[in-house]
């Protein structure tokens, strides 16, 4: 008989945000092939929401995470942070900013020591962190440094149309162009590929490359980044056997024929990736960090402060991440329990 698949484990990100909210209507949404997953929030704040929207949402406070898919039809499970939110809704609290760290180290924990299949994360707000001493650029990072690995990450956004990898990432134009360069791209195109076999079950990726100039530089007429630093990465990653094609203009590598000659666009620099695929996929895109050893998604949207407490956020793209996640950690542990059989 096959296995219970193990529940996610969803964080509560920023109490002042709409983490809790769209946690309570992904519930509601169960029916719609959710996969069981439990939140490590406060269970008095969640009935509080609840209550207040009308929403018929019971709440139970797990005492094992085991418990999760006994529960879920029934109820929203919730594995206590061990203390009481403060925050108001679109007004956080520094004082919370222990409960949302410790929210991440415990689903991180709870991954990793195989209570839960794989992590997604509800957005947290940095600024109310930072003042309460975190010292991390964001979640990725920290994510990183609690998975031990030395070597960055790499962010993708995922939607039912196109999945898109930034080479840089929250950084302003000049610095992107600055830094940029043939070990980064080498690094994202190669953590990408791997990817897009161990977690999305492609068996030969093709991984279109962005120019950074338009029209991938002109010849070196708009300049030589895309002859100087694009075009080796790409050499180099094509004597690793990945199919890397590039570099492309990036004006014409998001229409719909363009879309169907690859898996991933790999793009040197935020705005370059996050466009297309916001355009086409707003409420569906879903953060995935490729590079870790466990499996992490999250919504592609921020803490949305001015709608908090409202109960008008919308879940989709939450509701896409939990189930990105149970995808790719069944695929994980499938070509794992392979490997082991050989």
């Amino acid at each position: 008989m096959k296995p219970q698949p193990l529940p996610l484990a969803l964080t509560m990100g920023e109490p002042a945000g709409v983490g809790g909210e769209i946690a309570l209507l992904a519930w509601l949404h169960r029916a719609e092939d959710v996969p069981p997953f439990y939140l490590i929030d406060d269970p008095e704040r969640l009935a509080t929401i609840a209550h207040r929207l009308g929403w018929d949402v019971p709440v139970i406070a797990l005492r094992d995470v085991f418990e999760t898919a006994a529960v879920f039809a029934q109820a929203l499970p919730v594995h206590s942070v061990g203390g009481s939110v403060r925050a108001e809704p679109g007004r956080p609290n520094a004082a919370d900013a222990m409960l949302v760290i410790r929210a991440i180290e415990t689903a991180v924990a709870d991954v990793r020591d195989g209570r839960a299949a794989a992590l997604v994360t509800n957005p947290i707000n940095k600024d109310a962190l930072y003042r309460a001493g975190f010292r991390h650029p964001g979640h990725t990072e920290f994510l990183a440094e609690l998975a031990g690995i030395a070597d960055d990450p790499v962010m993708m956004l995922a939607g039912p149309q196109l999945r898109v990898v930034p080479v840089t990432i929250h950084l302003a134009l000049r610095a992107a162009a600055e830094k940029l360069s043939e070990a980064a791209i080498f690094h994202a195109g190669r953590v990408t590929h791997a990817a897009l076999i161990r977690d999305f079950g492609i068996a030969r990726p093709v991984i279109a490359v962005a120019g950074l100039n338009p029209h991938a530089g002109e010849c070196g007429a708009l300049g030589r980044e895309d002859i100087e630093i694009v075009a080796p990465a790409i050499a180099a990653l094509r004597c690793e056997g990945i199919e890397a094609r590039g570099p492309l203009a990036a004006d014409t590598m998001f229409h719909a024929a363009a879309r169907r000659g690859y898996d991933a666009a790999l793009c040197m620099y935020h705005d370059q990736a996050l466009i297309p695929i916001k355009t086409l996929d707003f409420d569906a895109a879903v953060n995935v960090t490729l590079g870790l050893p466990f499996v992490r998604t999250s919504p592609d949207h921020g803490t949305a402060f001015d709608i908090a407490g409202s109960g008008s956020a919308r879940p989709d793209s939450l509701i896409a991440a939990l189930k990105l996640a149970a995808a790719m950690a069944e695929r994980r542990r499938a070509a794992d329990s392979g490997q082991m059989a050989r």
